[in-house]
């Protein structure tokens, strides 16, 4: 099992966060998928047990590279004590992270940032994920088809290929066209709808952008069911830019999840902020531990 558990100080800048974890974690599987695409799990039991939907780790890719890369996590096991990432060979930092092999070490700060805040007053959650912003939104389903209070629809879009075997969902999508019917595995073994997007004209797959694709089952939907949608979102900027203009549509509550470079993640470099509206006027936000996740409507696009 991982050594060197050690809990950082809190301090008044994350006094309103859950305790971080300094954690040497030992590799459990280290997956290659096309589009130089990697699922990583790692033993990281305090991590795991700590971890919400929307927050990441800060790691190291390599001893030889003293900065560290933020990473979503995609999944958490409080019980057998691992958590899962995926990501991008895109730099560097990933690259190096890519040659890493199961059974060796690499230390890790987790968990990091205010998690999505699910409202139980919307249960038609539609969770958006785009890329590598994919992971928070399968975390996220994760923990909603537990109760059965919640009705997820997960809409994935990406421009590579798929770091799963798409298949023909088992379950359909109001809205959706018959032949929109790639869905993801995993997904649909929960019992969780979801649909797959891209203009890479994979098979099975919506010609055109998810936030199309989720105008389609907004649209057919009465006034006092949309009252019930809240939407979560995490990918680009280009995507949550237009998640946040889909939620002004159609007057819903949205929540993003921002991708920023990090330096420190901890918020003592103020190298990652964003503006944000605030009730005292504009502001400067750190992503790192005043997000990721902040409300769409407040965010100076």
């Amino acid at each position: 099992m991982p050594t060197g558990t050690t809990p950082l100080p809190k301090t008044s800048a994350k006094a309103h966060r859950n305790t971080l974890f300094v954690e040497d974690a030992v590799i459990l599987t280290h997956e290659s998928h096309p589009g130089d695409q990697y699922v990583l799990r790692v033993a990281a039991p305090q991590c795991a047990i700590h971890a919400l939907p929307g927050s990441f780790a800060h790691i190291q890719c390599a001893p030889s590279l003293p900065m560290r890369r933020p990473l979503s996590i995609m999944r958490a096991d409080a019980v057998q004590g691992w958590i899962e990432f995926l990501y991008k060979d895109v730099g560097r930092g990933t690259h190096a992270l890519s040659q890493r092999k199961a059974g060796e070490t690499l230390n890790l700060i987790a968990p990091i940032g205010t998690p999505f805040k699910q409202d139980r007053s919307r249960p038609r959650a539609l969770l958006l994920g785009g890329g590598v912003g994919i992971p928070p939104m399968i975390f996220l389903a994760d923990s909603m088809r537990a109760d059965r209070h919640w009705r997820p629809l997960v809409l994935m879009g990406s421009e590579v290929p798929y770091p799963f075997s798409a298949r023909p969902s088992r379950m359909p999508v109001p809205g959706v066209a018959d032949d929109v019917i790639a869905a993801m595995p995993l997904l649909d073994d929960w019992g969780v709808p979801s649909r797959l997007a891209s203009l890479q004209e994979y098979p099975g797959c919506f010609q055109g952008y998810i936030t199309d694709l989720a105008r389609g089952w907004l649209d057919t939907m009465t006034d006092e069911e949309l009252a019930e949608v809240g939407i979560y979102a995490c990918g680009p900027h280009p995507m949550l830019e237009a998640s946040a203009r889909l939620a002004r549509e159609y007057a819903l509550p949205c929540q993003v999840s921002l991708e920023e470079f990090m330096a420190c993640a901890v918020g003592g470099c103020a190298g990652c902020t964003v503006r944000i509206t605030t009730p005292d006027g504009p502001a400067m936000k750190r992503v790192c531990v005043d997000g990721p996740v902040f409300d769409a409507a407040l965010i100076d696009w």
